[in-house]
């Protein structure tokens, strides 16, 4: 097959140079920005992708990750209130899609639970890349919906400074807002020179509780109120890292460490806040030129996450997550496969381990899940073929997943037990450039996933999110087959894409309200007691918990089937002395659980938006409007969501400020101050009418780069 396709590319494209098709880009098309999900660095890729950085994730940046990417093709937000929410990519949430920091797996708790935030702030990053579509190949099962990965530039891969030049460089930027009497402000210094590389930031952020369009109930120990903000929603969040970096001739070796706090309400409950610390700790390096194989990287990873929820100052339950990784890839040399002088057939590829253990604990008298060790390790391989008309891609990855249950010797429900699986999982890519301004893109995947230890061994409730919560503990490796093609175009500033995926689970492992209710009466057990004195670090014992009636929600394995399409697009209405330019997008998921013809919960409905981009010398403006369609197919029993439309808007203004670049920047978000629910929330069902998204706000703010 290579050796076809090799001597058909030379025979038909004689004239193409002999530069390495990789970097080539064809006439009239600009580069596509590298993803780091790629591990040949390829500048193409079989499967949508985004990137976000500099002025554009400046403007979008939010509070929380998930309201931070929201609104991009094909990704929503799980929207726990202005505080919590991750990404949801094409319909998967939760550990379906994986947040990777710097390449390496994010090792924390916000997966286990709609309320538990990403220990991350896009206040630091220095950049955000979104693959859609399966990226199990190289992450694993966890990565099936997609992957989310935050950059941040600590470990730099490439010296600042060369020669005998050094120096510093950074930036420092401050804001206010005004929905949420909000301040934020961040710092980066780096430095070095040819041979080192130092690394510095920091950043911290404070809100009150947000501003809606409605008037709700708040409930706290002075009595009831009647407010128009989301009840518990103030945060607080500080944190910051270091890195230094040791280049040589033929490559890099470099440590990190971050930590991150926060603060904030749950809004799900009037009186519940979490206290959160995630610390990390890297070591990352490259070797170049070693023979036969082209580069070899390898990455560590160290980290210990502590979240504490209070109940009126009181801890009620302590969870615990210390894990570690490793990674390490060898990416072999090219092979040249041409048949003709042109040598326009190169065969390059990638072999790695990887494995990844994680011990949790949940202390308190709201546990909803024993103590456990997970243990993954895996093997994977990435093979592309690269011809003169675009690349074919093959990989596999054979894991082994060990999930163990400890039990809890304070909650007799919780007994110890332990399971394993063994997820393979394939992938086939097509990358053909048509012509120098259409290309056609081609996914097929087969993504095996292990349950996670909450998905089986989960038996209690939980204060934060107001539900009772039940694992499956015969619940088997979860299977899907996907199917994602894609075309785009490209010339001058007209740009179109669309992409259309199909996605089989054989046994989606679904948690669902089964239509009971609990009584936690009893199911309390003695727990840990945690005065909110400000740092959340002295315990004392205390027993039980308040009783209350809860939903019972359980985790089951269903036959599921997700289909959707994706559109975006742009063209430059006007150019001269100042320029406009317009963007579109649109997207829409379907999802069935196949064995009923029920829809599946928390699916964002038809979405679509426009924006007009007017740009003239050191001034910039931007105003879009975004639609979101009401979300009548939902499961039996649950609340559906009302349409709504938001009209946004920035400005910005750049200048020569001192000896630095200063860029002053107005944003005004939902500037028509409407009224609106998230489809893709759990607190639509467990806590209807408690968190409507963000009414009008407007942020201020100014970033001096230097």
């Amino acid at each position: 097959m290579g050796a076809f396709l090799c001597f058909h590319s030379a025979a038909q494209t004689s004239a193409v140079p002999s530069t390495p098709p990789a970097a080539a880009v064809p006439e009239g098309r600009a580069p596509d920005v590298i993803v780091t999900g790629n591990p040949l660095r390829s500048t193409q890729t079989a499967v949508p992708a985004t990137t976000l950085s500099g002025t554009g994730l400046l403007l979008r940046g939010k509070s929380t990750l998930g309201e931070t990417l929201d609104g991009l093709p094909g990704v929503a937000s799980s929207y726990f209130g202005p505080n919590a929410s991750r990404p949801s990519i094409r319909g998967l949430d939760g550990d379906r899609v994986r947040i990777l920091d710097n390449g390496a797996p994010a090792l924390d708790a916000s997966g286990l639970s709609y309320d538990h935030a990403v220990p991350a702030d896009t206040l630091v990053t220095e950049r955000v890349e979104v693959l859609r579509g399966p990226a199990a190949l190289l992450y694993g099962g966890s990565a099936a919906g997609g992957v989310v990965n935050l950059i941040d530039n600590r470990i730099a891969a490439e010296p600042l400074f060369l020669g005998q030049e050094s120096g510093i460089t950074g930036w420092a930027d401050a804001s206010g807002s005004s929905g949420d009497s909000g301040s934020a402000g961040a710092v980066m210094l780096e430095g070095g020179t040819a041979r080192f590389s130092l690394h510095a930031d920091a950043f911290r952020r404070r809100s009150g509780d947000v501003a809606v369009p409605a008037d709700l109930t708040c409930t706290r120990a002075g009595g009831s109120t009647t407010q128009r903000r989301i009840c518990n929603s103030a945060n607080e969040a500080e944190g910051g890292g270091l890195g230094a970096s040791l280049h040589f001739q033929k490559g890099y070796l470099g440590l990190s460490g971050s930590d991150y706090h926060s603060h904030y309400g749950t809004v799900a409950e009037d009186t519940v806040t979490i206290r959160m610390r995630s610390s990390r700790q890297s070591l990352q390096g490259e070797w170049r030129d070693l023979g036969s194989v082209e580069a070899l990287r390898v990455h560590a990873t160290q980290s210990q996450y502590t979240h504490t929820e209070f109940e009126a100052g009181v801890a009620g339950t302590m969870f615990r997550n210390d894990g570690n990784g490793l990674r390490i890839e060898a990416r072999h040399s090219p092979v040249d496969l041409g048949k003709g002088p042109s040598g326009v057939c190169i065969l390059r590829g990638v072999v790695g381990v990887s494995r990844e253990a994680a011990d949790f604990s949940a202390v308190g008298s709201e546990a909803f899940a024993p103590a456990s060790r997970s243990l993954n390790q895996a093997l994977f391989a990435h093979e592309e073929l690269v011809t003169s008309f675009g690349s074919i891609s093959l990989g596999v990855r054979w894991e082994q997943a060990d999930v163990e249950s400890f039990g809890n010797p304070l909650v007799a429900r919780f007994t110890p037990a332990a399971r394993r699986f063994q997820p393979a999982s394939q992938a086939l890519g097509l990358v053909w450039n048509l012509n120098p301004f259409w290309r056609f893109t081609a996914n097929l995947a087969n993504s095996e996933r292990a349950p996670k230890d909450y998905e089986l061994f989960a038996d209690g409730p939980h204060l934060a999110t107001n539900a009772y919560e039940v694992g499956l503990p015969s619940a088997q490796t979860e299977r899907s087959t996907q199917i994602d093609i894609g075309l785009q175009w490209q010339r001058g500033k007209g740009r179109f894409g669309v992409s259309a995926f199909f996605n089989q689970f054989n046994n989606y492992l679904l948690l669902e309200a089964t239509g009971s209710t609990r009584d936690t009466a009893g199911n309390g057990a003695a727990g840990v007691g945690v005065t909110d004195s400000g740092n959340g670090d002295n315990t004392s014992a205390e027993s039980g918990g308040t009783a209350q009636i809860m939903q019972e929600f359980a985790y089951r394995q269903v036959p599921a089937r997700f289909t959707g399409l994706e559109l975006t697009g742009g063209t430059r209405l006007r150019e001269g002395v100042s320029t406009l330019d317009l963007e579109w997008r649109a997207d829409l998921v379907r999802a069935t659980n196949t064995a009923t013809g029920q829809s599946l919960p928390r699916i964002a409905p038809l979405r679509a938006g426009v924006s007009l981009l007017w740009a003239r010398g050191p001034w910039d403006v931007r105003a879009e409007v975004h639609h979101v369609a009401a979300q009548q197919d939902v499961p039996a029993g649950q609340t559906a969501t009302a349409g709504y439309t938001l009209l946004n808007a920035s400005l910005g203004h750049r200048m020569r400020l001192y000896r630095a670049d200063a860029l002053w920047y107005l944003r005004g978000d939902n500037l028509t101050d409407q009224i609106a629910y998230s489809a893709t929330s759990i607190l639509t069902q467990t806590a209807p009418g408690k968190a409507p998204l963000p009414g009008r706000s407007l942020k201020f703010g100014v970033r001096l780069v230097f």
